[in-house]
C-alpha cells in the first residue's frame, strides 16, 4: 500500500496513560514528548473501573495548558458517554484555547459494562454505529451552521446555536474496525486510527479498501482520509510480549516500525509504550522519529 503523494507531514504521536499508577504526572510526560519532537499525545477514554485514573478530556486539557506546540488527541472519545452537541462545544473551546492543537478522536463505544455501571443506556451494536455517524454530523453541523437542526437515528438537535465557530477545521479521526463502522469512517471522517491489536497488518488492506470505497460512494476524495496506526511498543531485550506488541532492541523495533510505515502506506503512527518506565520508553522512542519520517517519504 503506497502512501499518497501530497499528504500532510507524517504525524508521530505517543500515548499518555490515564492511569495514576502508570502516569501520576501526565504533564511531565507530555513535556518530554514535546521536547523530543512528537507531534501529538493521545489518551484513551475509560472513566469507569477500580483502577484509579484521570478523566481523559480533563487530563488532555491540563496537558494542553502546560505545553506550547504538541497536539492533544482523544484516542478515542466514546460517543455514548457525552451528548455530541456538548462535545462540539467542548472541542471548539479546547481547540481555541490551545491555539489549534486538538485532534478529536471518536469511537462508537465498546465498554458496555462502564455504560451500565454509570447508569447510561447501553446501545446495541447497530445503534452505536448510527450514533457515531450522527455524532460526527452533529459536531460538523454545529461548527459550520447557525440554528442547526438534525434528526438522526440516535442523536438530534433542534435549531441549535454554537458560537463561536472554530477558527479552523478541527480534524475528526475515528477508531473503527467492523464493516459498517469502517464505511462510516469513509463517509464522514478526516482520519482512521485503528489499533494493531484489533486490526493486525494482514487485515489492514481489506479494511482500508472498505473505507476508501465508502468515501468514493459519498463523493469524497479517499486520499483525504489519513491513516494513523496505534502500535503498542516496548524497547528492551525481552522480545516475547505477544503478537500485538512490537518489542525488542531499539534497532529491532525501529526496523519493524519502518516496515509497517512502508507496507501499509501510513500517514501517521501513534506509539503506545508499555511497561513501568514510561518516561524512559518515550525518550527511546523519540530517537526513532527521524527514521520513521524518512520511511514515510
Amino acid at each position: 500500500m503506497r502512501r499518497p503523494e501530497g499528504q500532510d507531514p507524517f504525524l508521530i504521536g505517543v500515548n499518555v496513560p490515564t492511569s495514576l499508577a502508570e502516569c501520576p504526572d501526565p504533564v511531565s510526560y507530555a513535556l518530554a514528548a514535546e521536547e523530543l519532537g512528537f507531534d501529538f499525545v493521545s489518551a484513551s477514554d475509560h472513566p469507569g473501573g477500580r483502577d484509579p485514573g484521570f478523566e481523559t478530556w480533563t487530563m488532555l486539557s491540563w496537558i494542553a495548558a502546560a505545553t506550547s506546540r504538541i497536539k492533544v488527541c482523544t484516542r478515542v472519545l466514546g460517543v455514548p458517554y457525552r451528548a455530541p452537541a456538548m462535545v462540539a462545544k467542548m472541542a471548539e473551546t479546547l481547540d481555541r484555547l490551545s491555539h489549534g492543537r486538538l485532534i478529536l478522536g471518536l469511537g462508537a463505544g465498546s465498554a458496555d459494562h462502564e455504560f451500565r455501571a454509570f447508569g447510561l443506556r447501553v446501545p446495541k451494536a447497530g445503534e452505536k454505529i448510527e450514533g457515531l455517524q450522527d455524532a460526527v454530523r452533529i459536531i460538523r453541523g454545529l461548527w459550520s451552521q447557525s440554528a442547526f437542526t438534525y434528526e438522526g437515528a440516535q442523536h438530534r438537535t433542534d435549531a441549535a446555536e454554537l458560537e463561536p465557530k472554530p477558527a479552523h477545521e478541527i480534524p475528526i479521526w475515528l477508531g473503527t474496525f467492523g464493516k459498517r463502522s469502517l464505511a462510516v469512517t469513509g463517509r464522514v471522517a478526516d482520519g482512521w486510527i485503528p489499533s494493531l491489536s484489533y486490526a493486525p497488518p494482514e487485515q489492514i488492506p481489506a479494511m482500508h479498501q472498505r473505507i476508501m470505497a465508502a468515501a468514493e460512494r459519498a463523493g469524497r476524495e479517499p486520499v483525504d482520509i489519513s491513516f494513523i496506526y496505534n502500535v503498542e511498543v516496548r524497547i528492551d531485550e525481552a522480545r516475547d510480549r505477544g503478537d500485538h506488541v512490537i518489542a525488542g532492541s531499539r534497532e529491532e523495533v525501529a526496523e519493524r516500525l519502518r516496515g509497517l510505515v512502508v507496507q501499509l502506506g501510513l500517514q501517521g503512527m501513534n506509539l503506545m509504550p508499555i511497561g513501568p518506565d514510561l518516561k524512559e520508553q518515550i525518550e527511546q522512542l523519540g530517537a526513532l522519529i527521524p527514521g520513521l519520517r524518512e520511511a514515510a517519504q
